[in-house]
């Protein structure tokens, strides 16, 4: 039951919402991150590789290769220093970690489209500067 605005629970815990950045206690925290899918799939790469030398790799399970492969497909950035330099465009944003993992995983390719993908983005940049991050993203995707 809700009361009020509409997003508590009957025991007074909040409602997860993306669109508003509303997330578990457990996602607030500083050890936890919002991975772009590029560092997801270089975690699962690293795993790969540790599992091919050690001849574990008939141990990995379908579900592991499909999951590597996904994000070997969807990664917009292939390398750690991209990512280091994607992550560094955010780091003065003041956007909550949701919101740039959301950014550089989609690449949206004007401030229009980030911000109907990622709602809670509205009142949060201006446009300008948000284009202005989406060129700067874009160019780190090119040039790679």
């Amino acid at each position: 039951m809700s009361s009020g605005g509409g997003n508590q629970k009957s025991d007074g815990q909040v409602e997860e919402d993306a669109a508003e950045c509303k997330f578990p206690k457990e996602f607030e925290t500083t050890t936890c991150d919002a991975l772009l899918t590029a560092e997801v799939y270089l975690l699962l790469e690293h795993r790969r590789q540790s599992s091919e030398s050690k001849d574990e790799i008939e141990e990995m399970s379908e579900v592991f290769i499909k999951t590597l492969n996904y994000a070997r497909r969807m990664s917009r950035f292939k390398n750690r220093e991209t990512i280091r330099a994607v992550r560094a465009i955010f780091s003065e944003k003041h956007l909550h970690k949701f919101e740039v993992a959301q950014i550089a995983n989609l690449c949206p390719e004007n401030a229009e489209e980030a911000k109907a993908l990622v709602p809670s983005l509205e009142n949060k940049i201006e446009e300008s500067e948000l284009e202005e991050v989406l060129k700067d993203l874009q160019s780190k995707r090119t040039f790679q």
